[in-house]
């Protein structure tokens, strides 16, 4: 089995915290991860969570298949960047923008590659990006991007979604990270049938099974007939006919501010939801510390934590590692099923 990539994320924030208290308190669940990172800042974050006791070892690695190799309690590190001037926590850099990027860059290019089975981020701050220089506005922009030129394809080819998910909830969102305005223009036909295929495919393969999905309107009480917009009947409605019409289970539109919880009661699989905070807001209410976010419809396995940078908690050791763990596990998870086609 090959190895799991987990990246150092902002090393302003809590990312390399979280990490090293998971290389201490869960060694079994992370046999045959490494961390992609910086060597310091991955030894500033073991010094942290061992208090006054000795300093958690980390281990240099050549390549990513040394993993297997690294004992308990101990953090593997394949040093793809090197620092240039120690990052301070909790403030925005272009230093800690250039490394969480080198990093995430590094691990897709080697799960394109075949080299790795998945990859985990720890989060990045989409400022310190804009500081160092990069053109995306988070992880996904860029894995898509990574994922384009890998397939020789233009960025539009390779469509993804987000999937926010936890045990009690998943939400799949037609758009990103839009504005308002901008997210509520791109509720399109086109773009509600393309995230119920990508979301249908990739949820047949976590299942097993056909998934149910339900969509969320986009206006209050899914329009209302016509009362309260016209986007239902004009796009999302037709969407979801075409989707049913190659044998994808989906139904709505649903009324917003109700469908959450009928899926949450487990009358549906998941949510397609319109735009980021309709979707993101009821998953993230349940708790952050369990929540895992999926990049589907790459030719890879990525997931991430439900939360950000956490700038004024990071080196405290305050963090609370439980997510970063519970997307470990769901990367697992996924790249044990995952097939040839795209998640």
């Amino acid at each position: 089995m090959k190895p799991l990539a987990i990246t150092a994320g902002d090393p302003a924030g809590i990312g390399p915290e979280t990490i090293a208290m998971l290389y201490r308190d869960s060694p079994q669940a992370l046999h045959g991860c490494f961390v992609v990172g910086d060597l310091a800042v991955l030894r500033r974050a073991a010094a942290l969570v061992s208090g006054a006791g000795p300093a958690l070892p980390v281990a240099v690695l050549a390549d990513a298949g040394e993993a297997w190799q690294a004992p308990p309690r101990c953090i593997p590190v394949l040093p793809v960047v090197q620092a240039q001037g120690e990052v301070a926590f909790g403030q925005v850099s272009a230093e800690a923008g250039r490394q969480a990027a080198a990093s995430v860059r590094w691990a897709a290019r080697a799960a394109l590659r075949g080299e790795i089975a998945a990859l985990a981020t720890a989060p990045l701050h989409k400022e310190a990006l804009h500081a160092a220089g990069e053109p995306f506005p988070g992880h996904t922009e860029l894995l898509q991007a990574e994922a384009a030129l890998h397939l020789g394809r233009g960025v539009a080819e390779v469509p993804v979604r987000m999937m926010l998910a936890n045990h009690e909830l998943r939400t799949v969102l037609v758009s990103i990270h839009l504005s308002l305005r901008d997210a509520i223009a791109a509720v399109t036909e086109q773009n509600v049938l393309q995230t119920l295929r990508i979301a249908h495919a990739a949820l047949a393969r976590l299942l097993g099974r056909a998934p149910r999905l339900a969509v969320a309107g986009l206006n209050p009480h899914a329009g209302e007939g016509g009362l309260f917009g016209h986007e239902e009947s004009l796009h999302i409605a037709p969407a979801i006919a075409a989707a049913r019409a190659e044998g994808v289970d989906a139904r709505g539109p649903y009324a917003p501010d109700t469908v959450f919880m009928r899926a949450r009661a487990g009358e549906f699989d998941a949510v397609v939801a319109m735009y980021h905070d309709q979707g993101l807001i009821p998953v993230k209410y349940l708790g952050v510390e369990q929540g895992v976010n999926v990049t589907l419809g790459l030719p890879l396995v990525r997931t991430s934590p439900d939360h950000g940078t956490a700038f004024d908690i990071a080196g405290t050791g305050r963090a609370d590692p439980a997510s970063l763990l519970a997307a470990i596990r769901m990367a697992r998870a996924l790249a044990a099923n995952m097939s040839e086609k795209c998640l």
